[in-house]
């Protein structure tokens, strides 16, 4: 009777169809948004604006910044619609979409950044965990409700000179931190309501590829993102930054970068966790994906407070450092809770890792590290082949709880041990290593 009565109230709840997997995992139900995903159509988003009837050329070698920024401006002034680039190449600094703007690239349209940051504005924005002064991305929506980016072209970061001076900064000086050697990201979007990125390519970012900041209602549909790592290797260019935002879905992307893929972010510091311009991350799901090479393929860190009701499902890792990485700041207030990953396969240098931070972190003169929690991580369903099952380290400066596995089927070629003695309450059901099952407390 309990069954038949949660499933007529599932049904009424989310239509037909309906099932126990539209539950976050603290058991809150998954808005109906999450599965209203349809791309949007372009068409339907108001007048266009081609550059090129705009005096804009295809041209790669023309840095034409300030006559597509008049295009977007027309656009607005027009009282909305959407600013198309054609097939072609288009070289632009920095670009600022306004209200009712929106962005489509054709197939074969590339919108590619300068490899010169001095064609970039600088503005008061959002970095690493900080509100600063820093370069704006090359496509930037602030309090722009509703805008998409939409087409099958590409976004060009044009990174590689960027890649090669970092690199060079850091023989120089070991200790120079990602934001000493300076470069924009590809997209920034902040204070922003039912966004949606779909279809295209954002590749070769110089720094993060697509960075949201207080953002609701964001959709990412279908994105092919990534970054190379040899010959020249692009550092800090993850996929995806949520940074304090709500309701993220990610779906059927693929993703292949030199560092994290999706990072969840919110501030850092002794004292983050009262910095009004910082925030929580909740209700993230990300499905049906597939990763390349990446250091991780979800992170919760190194900048964030608190992540709470993320969903990880139903994709592909091949090449993936980690598949769930918590990064554990010694200086930072941080809560990582009710975090669930199922249904992937392929392989990983290491299933799970949760370990004390070590980079470039400040205590601000405390002389004792700021107490983090992890707590109710769930991993099921998963098969994967790695070298390492499990790479967590115990630590004063952090607590982790109610930790389950469940149906792991795993292969592990050098570490294979499950050493979680100081892991309280962590339930093991039909967890496989190398063929053999794994102590269970079921």
């Amino acid at each position: 009777m309990k069954k038949k009565y949660l499933t007529l109230l599932l049904a009424a709840t989310f239509g037909a169809g309906a099932s126990a997997q539209d539950l976050f995992p603290d058991g809150t139900p998954v808005p109906a948004w999450f599965r209203q995903s349809s791309v949007v159509d372009a068409s339907a988003l108001g007048r266009h604006f081609r550059l090129t009837d705009y005096g804009v050329a295809n041209d790669s070698t023309i840095l034409q910044t300030e006559k597509i920024q008049a295009v977007i401006d027309e656009a607005h002034r027009a009282g909305g619609g959407v600013v198309v680039a054609p097939r072609g190449t288009f070289l632009s600094g920095s670009l600022f979409f306004k209200p009712k703007t929106h962005l489509h690239l054709e197939e074969g349209a590339v919108l590619k950044g300068s490899d010169d940051v001095s064609n970039f504005a600088v503005v008061k924005t959002r970095m690493e965990g900080q509100t600063l002064k820093y370069f704006a991305a090359l496509v930037n929506a602030d309090s722009v409700n509703g805008f998409t980016i939409s087409g099958r072209g590409t976004l060009d970061g044009n990174g590689l000179r960027y890649w090669k001076s970092f690199w060079l900064r850091r023989q120089v000086n070991p200790q120079c931190t990602n934001m000493d050697e300076l470069r924009p990201r590809l997209v920034y979007i902040s204070n922003s309501r039912d966004v949606q990125l779909s279809g295209v390519r954002l590749v070769n970012s110089p720094f993060w590829t697509t960075h949201l900041y207080r953002c609701e209602n964001v959709q990412l549909l279908n994105l092919h993102i990534t970054s190379p790592a040899a010959p020249v290797k692009a550092p800090s260019t993850d996929a995806l930054d949520v940074d304090a935002c709500r309701n993220v879905l990610v779906k059927g992307c693929y993703m292949s970068v030199n560092d994290d893929a999706i990072a969840l972010k919110g501030g850092k510091g002794p004292e983050a966790d009262k910095d009004a311009n910082n925030g929580a991350n909740r209700n993230i799901i990300i499905e049906d994906c597939r990763f390349g090479f990446c250091h991780s393929a979800l992170t919760c860190g190194s900048e964030s407070i608190l992540s709470q009701n993320v969903i990880f499902r139903r994709s592909t890792v091949d090449k993936a450092g980690r598949l769930l990485r918590l990064k554990m700041r010694p200086d930072t207030p941080q809560r990582y809770e009710h975090i669930l990953v199922e249904g992937v396969t392929g392989n990983a240098t290491a299933l799970i890792d949760v370990n004390p931070w070590t980079q470039f972190f400040d205590l601000k003169g405390r002389k004792e590290p700021i107490p983090s929690y992890a707590s109710n991580i769930t991993m099921r369903n998963i098969t994967l082949n790695c070298s390492t099952f499990f790479n967590v380290t115990g630590s004063a400066q952090y607590t982790l709880s109610d930790f389950t596995f469940e149906n792991l089927n795993i292969s592990a070629s050098k570490k294979p041990e499950l050493n979680a003695g100081y892991i309280s309450n962590f339930t093991l059901k039909n967890v496989v290593v190398n063929g053999a099952k794994v102590n269970s407390n079921e």
